[in-house]
């Protein structure tokens, strides 16, 4: 006890340097536990801060801290609250650091997106018009090759209102043939024999392909030796007889608008059996085409002296089954139909093979010609 009160006196009489030194030791002393315990306790809250402010309580993070503030500042730890604030302003600039890192790839993200968006509608619309005209020129020499083929006859163009008639004889022998006959687009004529296995049958076609249908009568030819085939006129038959073999034909394939010859030089040229056929066809309503196998033919004669009408053929179109008998032939069926306004050209079922397929090339030109096409009925071709 008396080193210490001799310690005391002479820290009095010692300089006020020695008194500051055992002032600041004593304080120390006292005061380590305090701040020790300050310490931890702000670590705790610290810690506790932090917690909240990892949770996204912004607004509860920022009313805790000043709280804390105000307790340091009443024990006197300036320090300790700034190393709290050094501590806070660390962690909230890694936050905001995480915060921008977190916007800015939110930002780069979307920024790639759009830039497909608008590189794809570009090439889309303005490409596809260019390419798709492309193909329009094409389409404007597809009907030049059609003019040639339009004249490619040569065909002299239609007067007086030419009208063209096409017969096809010797109907009622094959009905595959026959179909392509009345298949062309324009009408025709088509004479039927009688007596055959397909004769009312192929009188049935015809009239059901909206084209005339006529009686094709066999008659006795100038060569003995050739048969006309059933149902013939001969040279030595009576009036009677005349009329009854034509009813009888007549019957098998009606109803009919006319009859021509088949065959038949020998009795065309008799004006008698002419009169018995003339007045037979006159009593069923119907008309007569001569078929002109003779030039000697009594028909024009007979009919006149008669008061009646007939027809007459103007030109065989295949007595060759060739394209060039066929043109050659046809235009001098033209020629004809420009002087008297209409001519009357025969060919014959068995040139199916080849006539109609030509007839129907021809049709085009012909038509744009101005010819017009008929049946015989309707030619008005009459002689009388």
């Amino acid at each position: 006890m008396q080193k210490k009160g001799k310690n005391s006196a002479a820290k009095k009489s010692a300089p006020r340097k020695r008194k500051a030194r055992k002032a600041k030791v004593a304080l120390d002393r006292k005061k380590l536990m305090v701040l020790c315990a300050a310490v931890c306790a702000s670590c705790v809250l610290l810690l506790a801060v932090t917690a909240f402010l990892s949770r996204g309580n912004d607004g509860a993070k920022t009313a805790s801290l000043p709280s804390v503030e105000k307790n340091f500042e009443a024990e006197n730890l300036p320090s300790v609250n700034a190393e709290a604030e050094t501590k806070k302003e660390k962690k909230s600039k890694k936050e905001k650091k995480r915060e921008e890192k977190k916007s800015g790839d939110q930002k780069a993200a979307p920024a790639p997106t759009p830039a497909p968006k608008k590189e794809e509608p570009k090439p889309e619309p303005k490409p596809a018009p260019k390419e798709e005209a492309a193909p329009a020129p094409v389409a404007v020499p597809s009907p030049q090759p059609a003019a040639p083929q339009a004249d490619g006859f040569g065909f002299v163009p239609a007067k007086n209102g030419a009208v063209l008639c096409v017969v096809f004889d010797d109907g009622g022998q094959n009905i595959s043939q026959l179909k392509k006959c009345v298949a062309l687009p324009f009408p025709v004529t088509v004479a039927v024999l009688p007596r055959l296995a397909h004769s009312a049958e192929s009188a049935r076609i015809v009239r059901q392909s909206k084209n005339e249908v006529i009686l094709h009568q066999p008659m006795q030819a100038m060569n003995l030796s050739v048969n006309p085939g059933a149902g013939a006129i001969k040279p030595e038959m009576t009036e009677n007889e005349v009329f009854a073999t034509l009813s009888q034909n007549i019957a098998e394939i009606a109803p009919i608008a006319g009859m021509n010859n088949h065959e038949g030089s020998l009795i065309t040229e008799n004006e008698v059996l002419v009169s018995f056929i003339l007045q037979a066809a006159s009593e069923k309503g119907i008309y007569f085409l001569d078929s002109r196998t003779s030039s000697a033919t009594k028909v024009p004669s007979v009919a006149m002296e008669m008061g009646m009408g007939w027809y007459q053929r103007d030109i065989f179109l295949d007595n060759q089954k060739t394209r060039e008998n066929y043109l050659a032939e046809l235009k001098k069926g033209l020629d004809i139909a420009n002087k008297k306004g209409h001519v009357i050209m025969i060919g014959h079922v068995w040139s199916a093979e080849s006539l109609p397929a030509f007839l129907e090339e021809a049709y085009p030109e012909l038509a744009l010609k101005g010819y017009r096409f008929s049946t015989v009925s309707k030619s008005g071709g009459m002689y009388r």
